[in-house]
């Protein structure tokens, strides 16, 4: 589930399986590996340094880059809580 539409991370509802096939927004996407339910995968491709957005927040920062349907989480992450990021415009 996505929760906001410019967030490019969206969060898995139920367990996800290394594998399995989704289609998020019309694009299909395939799951890396597990992943557990309430953690993110990346809903498109992500650069590394580009920030993590979910429900329009930036809440991290690709430490490498992640590939659309890839688990998005510490390994791949770093924290970003600072107020010192914005969002681009649209």
């Amino acid at each position: 589930m996505k929760l906001a539409p410019r967030d490019n991370v969206a969060v898995a509802l139920r367990p996800l399986r290394a594998g399995e096939s989704l289609v998020l927004d019309g694009v299909p996407l395939t799951v890396d590996r597990d992943i557990a339910v309430g953690h993110k995968v990346a809903a498109r491709p992500i650069a590394s340094d580009e920030a993590i957005v979910k429900y329009l927040c930036p809440i991290g920062v690709a430490t490498a880059p992640i590939a659309a349907g890839h688990h998005v989480h510490t390994h791949n992450v770093k924290s970003a809580y600072l107020p010192t990021y914005t969002l681009p415009a649209a």
